[in-house]
């Protein structure tokens, strides 16, 4: 019944089929992979990837492979199978596949299932059409022979199956059984969008009722028999180790139950979670700091400034951008920084891990699936398949989960260890580990300079960048580093879409020991601010309106200026602004969504306040727009956070911040009133999870300029300097 597969059980598909069908009157279908810009990997035969399950109780069940943190992403990938399907929306449902890669994996990412850079739904979408277009076929197929009429006048709509010319009909629950036993057809016709009647429209989001009555489970949720609370103490400073403890005083407190030592700290076993703090605050521990980061943010930042006077590594390269601003008429320079970010999501990491027999469970909001398999096999000497991961949904991550170290899963499968697996493990981290525990968004430094003509066109532009490399040191190196260069460290600048003729952008990458990791729009957090403000420079320099500077320079890039255009037309872009008010632009690529923003702001005796964002995105196909504008608006509100005010820093390599308090979130009473407007396109969805955050500051610190003509350069925004205007 089954077949070997890089390390990975993977049923055959008649087994599969029948195997599930007599084991609970459901039906579940595996389809083919058809689109080969998607392909797990160069030569590998199909395998089935996408399953259904329609259940006697008319039930049609999605299960995804991709975690829902919030983002709406079960509701888009069911959205896509019930629309081919056309099955009843009341009636679908959505649950977190299991952890498989040979049948689950990210298409995008190659044999990893795992969720990340926006590509949940663009994976997904020819995967799951003909998943939905498949099992309609075979529903149909199996009421044809039921009813001895021809397939071809039997007809589908809201979960059920028709014959109009004899007036019989069944519902999908019906049939069920029956098409589990057809062959799963070959080639499937997909509908015309013309003929659809759930994408593109604002179905309600299938998560939602659970969330706001309690019943979704995350994984704080979570309680095994048995189960201990684990708290680690951890290091103040990145890269210390243990050189010894003392247990005494923690293991004296009611409630704690053990107290072991683990790469990470020392972990501190409890009956609940109070009693865990209670005997982590009591441990004593001495700690090696040969190998500690000792720096602070400003030591850092001094080194990156010095090292932006020196060439780089070429990142992109045309014409002679040096030789071209030395023959400038004027040339304009500017510097932008960043700090480093916390993730920060509502619910901080955690996960349960149970040691059993025949292998290990976890519970938890995995987006790293097949990589924590792995960590979790190594430790424990078990083969990545022995380790069962259970998928809940997340209170959010903003790629804080999806670690290549699988570091919190990790954790607990190591306490787990050290216990000899006597009871299940619930590592719980608190907002200070959060906040104090890395992984960050890395510190940047940007010089960008640029020349102009007698006529204002930009005749040279050079952009050199400094910061740590997320990518160098994990297995992603070898796809994402070339020749010296992170992409990611470069996106946004390196494919800068304006047309400028002589163009040049250069990296440097040094090592720190703080640990880095992606931050919703990864490079584009810093590489938005630094371009489209530097833009927002050159245009005032020329005495030309920004927003038509840039559409003069988009010629090659129509969907930029489609955005752009709209963003504008929305907005009232060229309307005079009132004494105190600005409006501001910016226009961004990431994750090949394409979005344009019109900040409107107020700036009174120094304060700062966001009015309006209008914001224009082509992502393709809106497989769900309610979920494109609320992806969009939070991607806002989460830019406009970091620009505020969000900042981590370190003091003698100790981190300055530990809570919500010092790391302040946005809160309601920043939040502008946002308008969302999706660009029509019949081109193959997109992402929307993160393009929304790029263009937000740049836009306001444009906005800023244009109200008080103070430049706003490096994240967070110096509201001190705003003071007087």
């Amino acid at each position: 019944m089954y077949t070997a597969r890089n390390d990975f059980f993977v049923p055959s598909r008649r087994a599969l089929l029948k195997g599930t069908a007599a084991a609970g009157g459901a039906f579940v279908l595996g389809t083919f992979i058809g689109d080969k810009a998607f392909a797990a990997a160069a030569g590998d035969a199909p395998l089935p990837n996408a399953f259904i399950r329609i259940g006697t109780d008319d039930t049609v069940t999605v299960l995804t492979k991709h975690l829902e943190m919030g983002q709406g992403v079960t509701t888009g990938l069911a959205t896509i199978v019930a629309e081919e399907l056309d099955a009843d929306w009341a009636q679908v449902r959505a649950e977190h596949a299991p952890a498989n890669p040979a049948f689950y994996n990210n298409l995008a990412f190659g044999q990893i299932q795992g969720t990340g850079g926006s590509t949940s739904v663009a994976n997904s979408w020819e995967q799951l059409r003909k998943a939905g277009a498949a099992m309609r076929q075979m529903l149909v197929e199996a009421a044809a022979e039921r009813w001895g009429v021809p397939a071809a006048e039997i007809t589908v709509a809201k979960g059920a199956v028709m014959h109009p010319a004899s007036g019989r009909s069944a519902r999908f629950g019906e049939v069920a059984e029956a098409a589990a036993q057809r062959p799963v057809p070959a080639s499937v016709r997909l509908k015309d969008p013309r003929e659809w009647t759930l994408i593109g429209t604002r179905v309600p989001r299938i998560d939602s009722v659970d969330k706001t009555t309690g019943r979704t489970v995350f994984a704080l949720d979570v309680k095994r028999p048995g189960q201990l609370t684990a708290l680690i103490k951890r290091p103040e400073r990145f890269g210390a180790t243990v050189k010894s403890f003392d247990a005494a005083a923690a293991k004296a407190i009611k409630g704690v139950v053990d107290v072991v030592a683990v790469p990470a700290g020392v972990a501190v076993l409890a009956e609940n979670t109070f009693a865990a703090m209670q005997g982590r605050d009591a441990v004593k521990v001495e700690w090696d700091e040969s190998k500690a980061e000792t720096r602070g943010s400003d030591e850092i930042i001094a080194e990156y400034r010095s090292l932006a006077q020196t060439p780089g590594t070429p990142a992109a390269s045309r014409g002679e951008a040096e030789g071209a601003i030395g023959r400038a008429q004027r040339v304009v320079e500017a510097e932008f920084t960043f700090p480093y970010l916390a993730h920060a999501p509502m619910e901080p990491l955690n996960c349960t891990v149970e040691l059993k027999d025949d292998g290990c469970e976890v519970w938890a909001g995995s987006q790293f699936q097949t990589v924590e398999q792995m960590v979790a096999g190594s430790i424990l000497g078990l083969k990545p398949e022995q380790v069962k991961i259970n998928t809940l949904s997340a209170g959010g991550s903003f790629g804080r989960r999806a670690t290549v170290t699988a570091d919190y899963i990790a954790e607990a499968v190591h306490i787990a260890k050290a216990i000899r697996g006597r009871a299940p493990v619930h590592l719980v981290w608190t907002r200070e580990d959060d906040i104090r525990g890395g992984y960050y968004r890395p510190i940047y430094l940007h010089r960008l300079r640029a020349g102009l003509d007698p006529q204002g066109n930009i005749v040279g532009w050079h952009h050199r960048i400094v910061g740590q490399s997320i990518m160098s040191g994990t297995m992603m190196e070898p796809m994402m580093v070339k020749d010296g260069v992170d992409a990611t460290s470069v996106e946004g600048a390196s494919n800068l879409p304006y047309g400028v003729a002589d163009f040049r952008v250069e990296l440097h990458s040094p090592k720190t020991g703080v640990p880095i990791l992606w931050w919703r729009s990864v490079g584009s957090t810093h590489t938005a601010q630094a371009t489209e403000v530097f833009f927002d420079e050159l245009a005032t320099a020329a005495g030309k309106d920004p927003v038509a500077f840039r559409l003069a320079l988009l010629d090659g890039h129509p969907r930029h200026a489609a955005v752009l255009r709209l963003a504008a037309e929305k907005a009232g872009w060229g309307a005079p602004a009132p004494k105190g008010k600005g409006f501001g632009v910016a226009v961004h690529e990431s994750f090949n969504s394409y979005v344009a923003q019109i900040a409107e702001v107020t700036v009174d005796g120094g304060g700062l306040k966001v009015d309006r964002i209008v914001c224009a995105v082509d992502c393709g196909i809106a497989v769900n727009p309610d979920v494109v504008v609320a992806q969009m608006e939070g991607g806002i509100g989460f830019g406009l956070g970091a620009a505020l005010r969000n900042k981590i820093t370190l003091t003698k390599g100790v981190v300055d911040q530990s809570n919500f308090h010092d790391y302040e979130p946005l809160r309601l009473s920043d939040m502008p009133k946002v308008e969302v407007h999706i660009v029509r396109s019949d081109a193959a969805p997109t992402g929307v999870g993160e393009p929304g955050v790029p263009p937000v500051a740049p836009a306001v610190a444009n906005a800023v300029f244009a109200a008080t003509g103070k430049r706003l350069r490096s994240l967070p925004f110096d509201l001190e300097a705003l003071k007087g205007a």
